[in-house]
């Protein structure tokens, strides 16, 4: 079973940067698509940012320019380097992984694995 764990969460002021990090045991990121969704209190869950293979990348218009989706050369670890943080950031923010889609693809019923969750806080 694919798990992945989170980490890198925290509390910044606005305009902080933060860097979240995902791995899965018995996992080896492939071909098919990881993502980053966050869930703010009283609000829908949402995607934030997704990569498949070598060159699919879609961010949500939000985050475009402030956000970056990687992994590492071992492909084992998903990483968010988060800059210029904003106040409606604010949420936990979860790790998917797919297991048979190959586009960047912000939609969650395409995702098959959750972590649980990691939480990102900025203050005004």
């Amino acid at each position: 079973q694919v798990q992945p764990v989170e980490s890198g969460g925290g509390s910044v002021q606005s305009g902080g940067s933060l860097r979240l990090s995902c791995t899965a045991s018995g996992y080896t990121i492939s071909i098919y698509a990881l993502a980053w969704f966050r869930e703010a209190p009283g609000k829908e869950r949402e995607g934030v940012a997704s990569l498949a293979g070598e060159s699919f990348i879609k961010y949500r218009d939000s985050v475009q320019g402030r956000f970056t989706i990687s992994t590492d050369n071992t492909k084992k670890t998903l990483y968010l380097q988060m800059d210029n943080l904003k106040p409606e950031d604010t949420a936990i923010y979860y790790c998917a992984i797919s297991r048979d889609v190959g586009v960047a693809t912000l939609y969650a019923q395409f995702y098959h694995y959750w972590g649980q969750g990691t939480q990102v806080t900025v203050s005004a």
